[in-house]
């Protein structure tokens, strides 16, 4: 089933649309088709959103890159290192424990969260999960990617400002994006025109995720969102352009590519990237913006935004 790509794909130049498809069934019970409009999982496309979360509280002076993790966290999640920052969290230098650490994952289909799903429904149940891992390395010795980390940032976001921070994400990313179709939803009562994430033929990733995502991934959104999205982060109407400009600063080198904060970068030029897979999620979306180029593929199995993310990269990635 997965050879037979299911999911949404949207090209833009400047205000020009060049490309948008809609392929695949959204529920496949139901035949119900994917559609331009569906909201898709995003898994860690979500951590450029959150990103821009926490800087919004940095600019209401709420939090500073300098910020310990341990300044708010107080006694939770002890195995942390007093002297990790905001900074390194977002730049996956801090060297904390992941709990779900894609260096040691080979099956994302497979993998068990260490408590039951439909517990994870706010960003402080996550506590359950991101205790009890020991530090790798010293801050900022080294890139490593780390969910946990993003996490964190969430709770960090959370408590410093008082709004739950699927509140703050709405408030503060989506709206002044224009992202109406944008949301943490939960995964056992997803509304009309959202897909069901696939791991087999027939099965969901409903008891494979958590019931609402947090600072590391599980936002729904829209190929025509994305699009928003990224018009509004580089015209400086999310965060200001000082801190864009910030955000897609280089920070580490990743075998072929960069990292910013929260943003994946081109190895040798200005274009930017969020990327996503989980169980039943595949996501990337690229901006360009000397070409003023976008562009989104988004799919509602594990797999399958690959082949035409690859097709995409070796068009515009060069």
């Amino acid at each position: 089933m997965e050879a037979d790509f299911s999911g949404a794909m949207r090209i833009d130049r400047g205000d020009d649309l060049l490309v948008a498809r809609a392929y695949g069934l959204a529920d496949r019970r139901w035949r119900i088709p994917n559609e331009l409009d569906t909201r898709f999982g995003l898994a860690s496309g979500t951590k450029g959103l959150t990103a821009l979360a926490v800087v919004s509280v940095i600019e209401d002076g709420a939090l500073e890159l300098s910020t310990t993790a341990r300044s708010l966290l107080g006694d939770d999640l002890p195995l942390i290192r007093d002297d990790v920052t905001v900074e390194h969290l977002l730049a996956h230098r801090s060297g904390i424990g992941d709990y779900y650490d894609e260096e040691a994952i080979t099956d994302v289909d497979t993998f068990e969260l260490p408590v039951p799903v439909s517990r994870l429904v706010t960003t402080e149940d996550y506590l359950a999960v991101l205790d009890g891992f020991p530090t790798k390395f010293a801050p900022d010795k080294r890139f490593a990617y780390c969910n946990s980390g993003y996490v964190v940032l969430a709770l960090l976001a959370e408590r410093a400002s008082g709004v739950p921070f699927d509140e703050l994400v709405r408030a503060r990313v989506c709206e002044p994006a224009g992202m109406v179709d944008t949301e943490f939803l939960r995964s056992d009562e997803l509304p009309g025109r959202t897909a069901l994430g696939y791991v087999g033929e027939s099965r969901t990733n409903v008891f494979t995720l958590p019931v609402r995502g947090s600072g590391d991934g599980g936002i729904y959104s829209t190929v025509a969102d994305m699009k928003a999205f990224w018009s509004a982060f580089f015209a400086g109407r999310i965060v200001s352009s000082e801190w864009v400009r910030e955000l897609v600063r280089p920070r580490s080198e990743v075998e072929k590519r960069r990292y910013g904060l929260g943003f994946w970068l081109g190895a040798k030029d200005d274009k930017v990237f969020l990327v996503g897979s989980d169980a039943g999620v595949s996501f990337w979306s690229m901006r360009d913006p000397r070409a003023d180029l976008t562009a989104t593929v988004v799919s509602n199995t594990t797999h399958g935004a690959w082949p035409i993310a690859r097709h995409l990269g070796e068009r515009f990635e060069g």
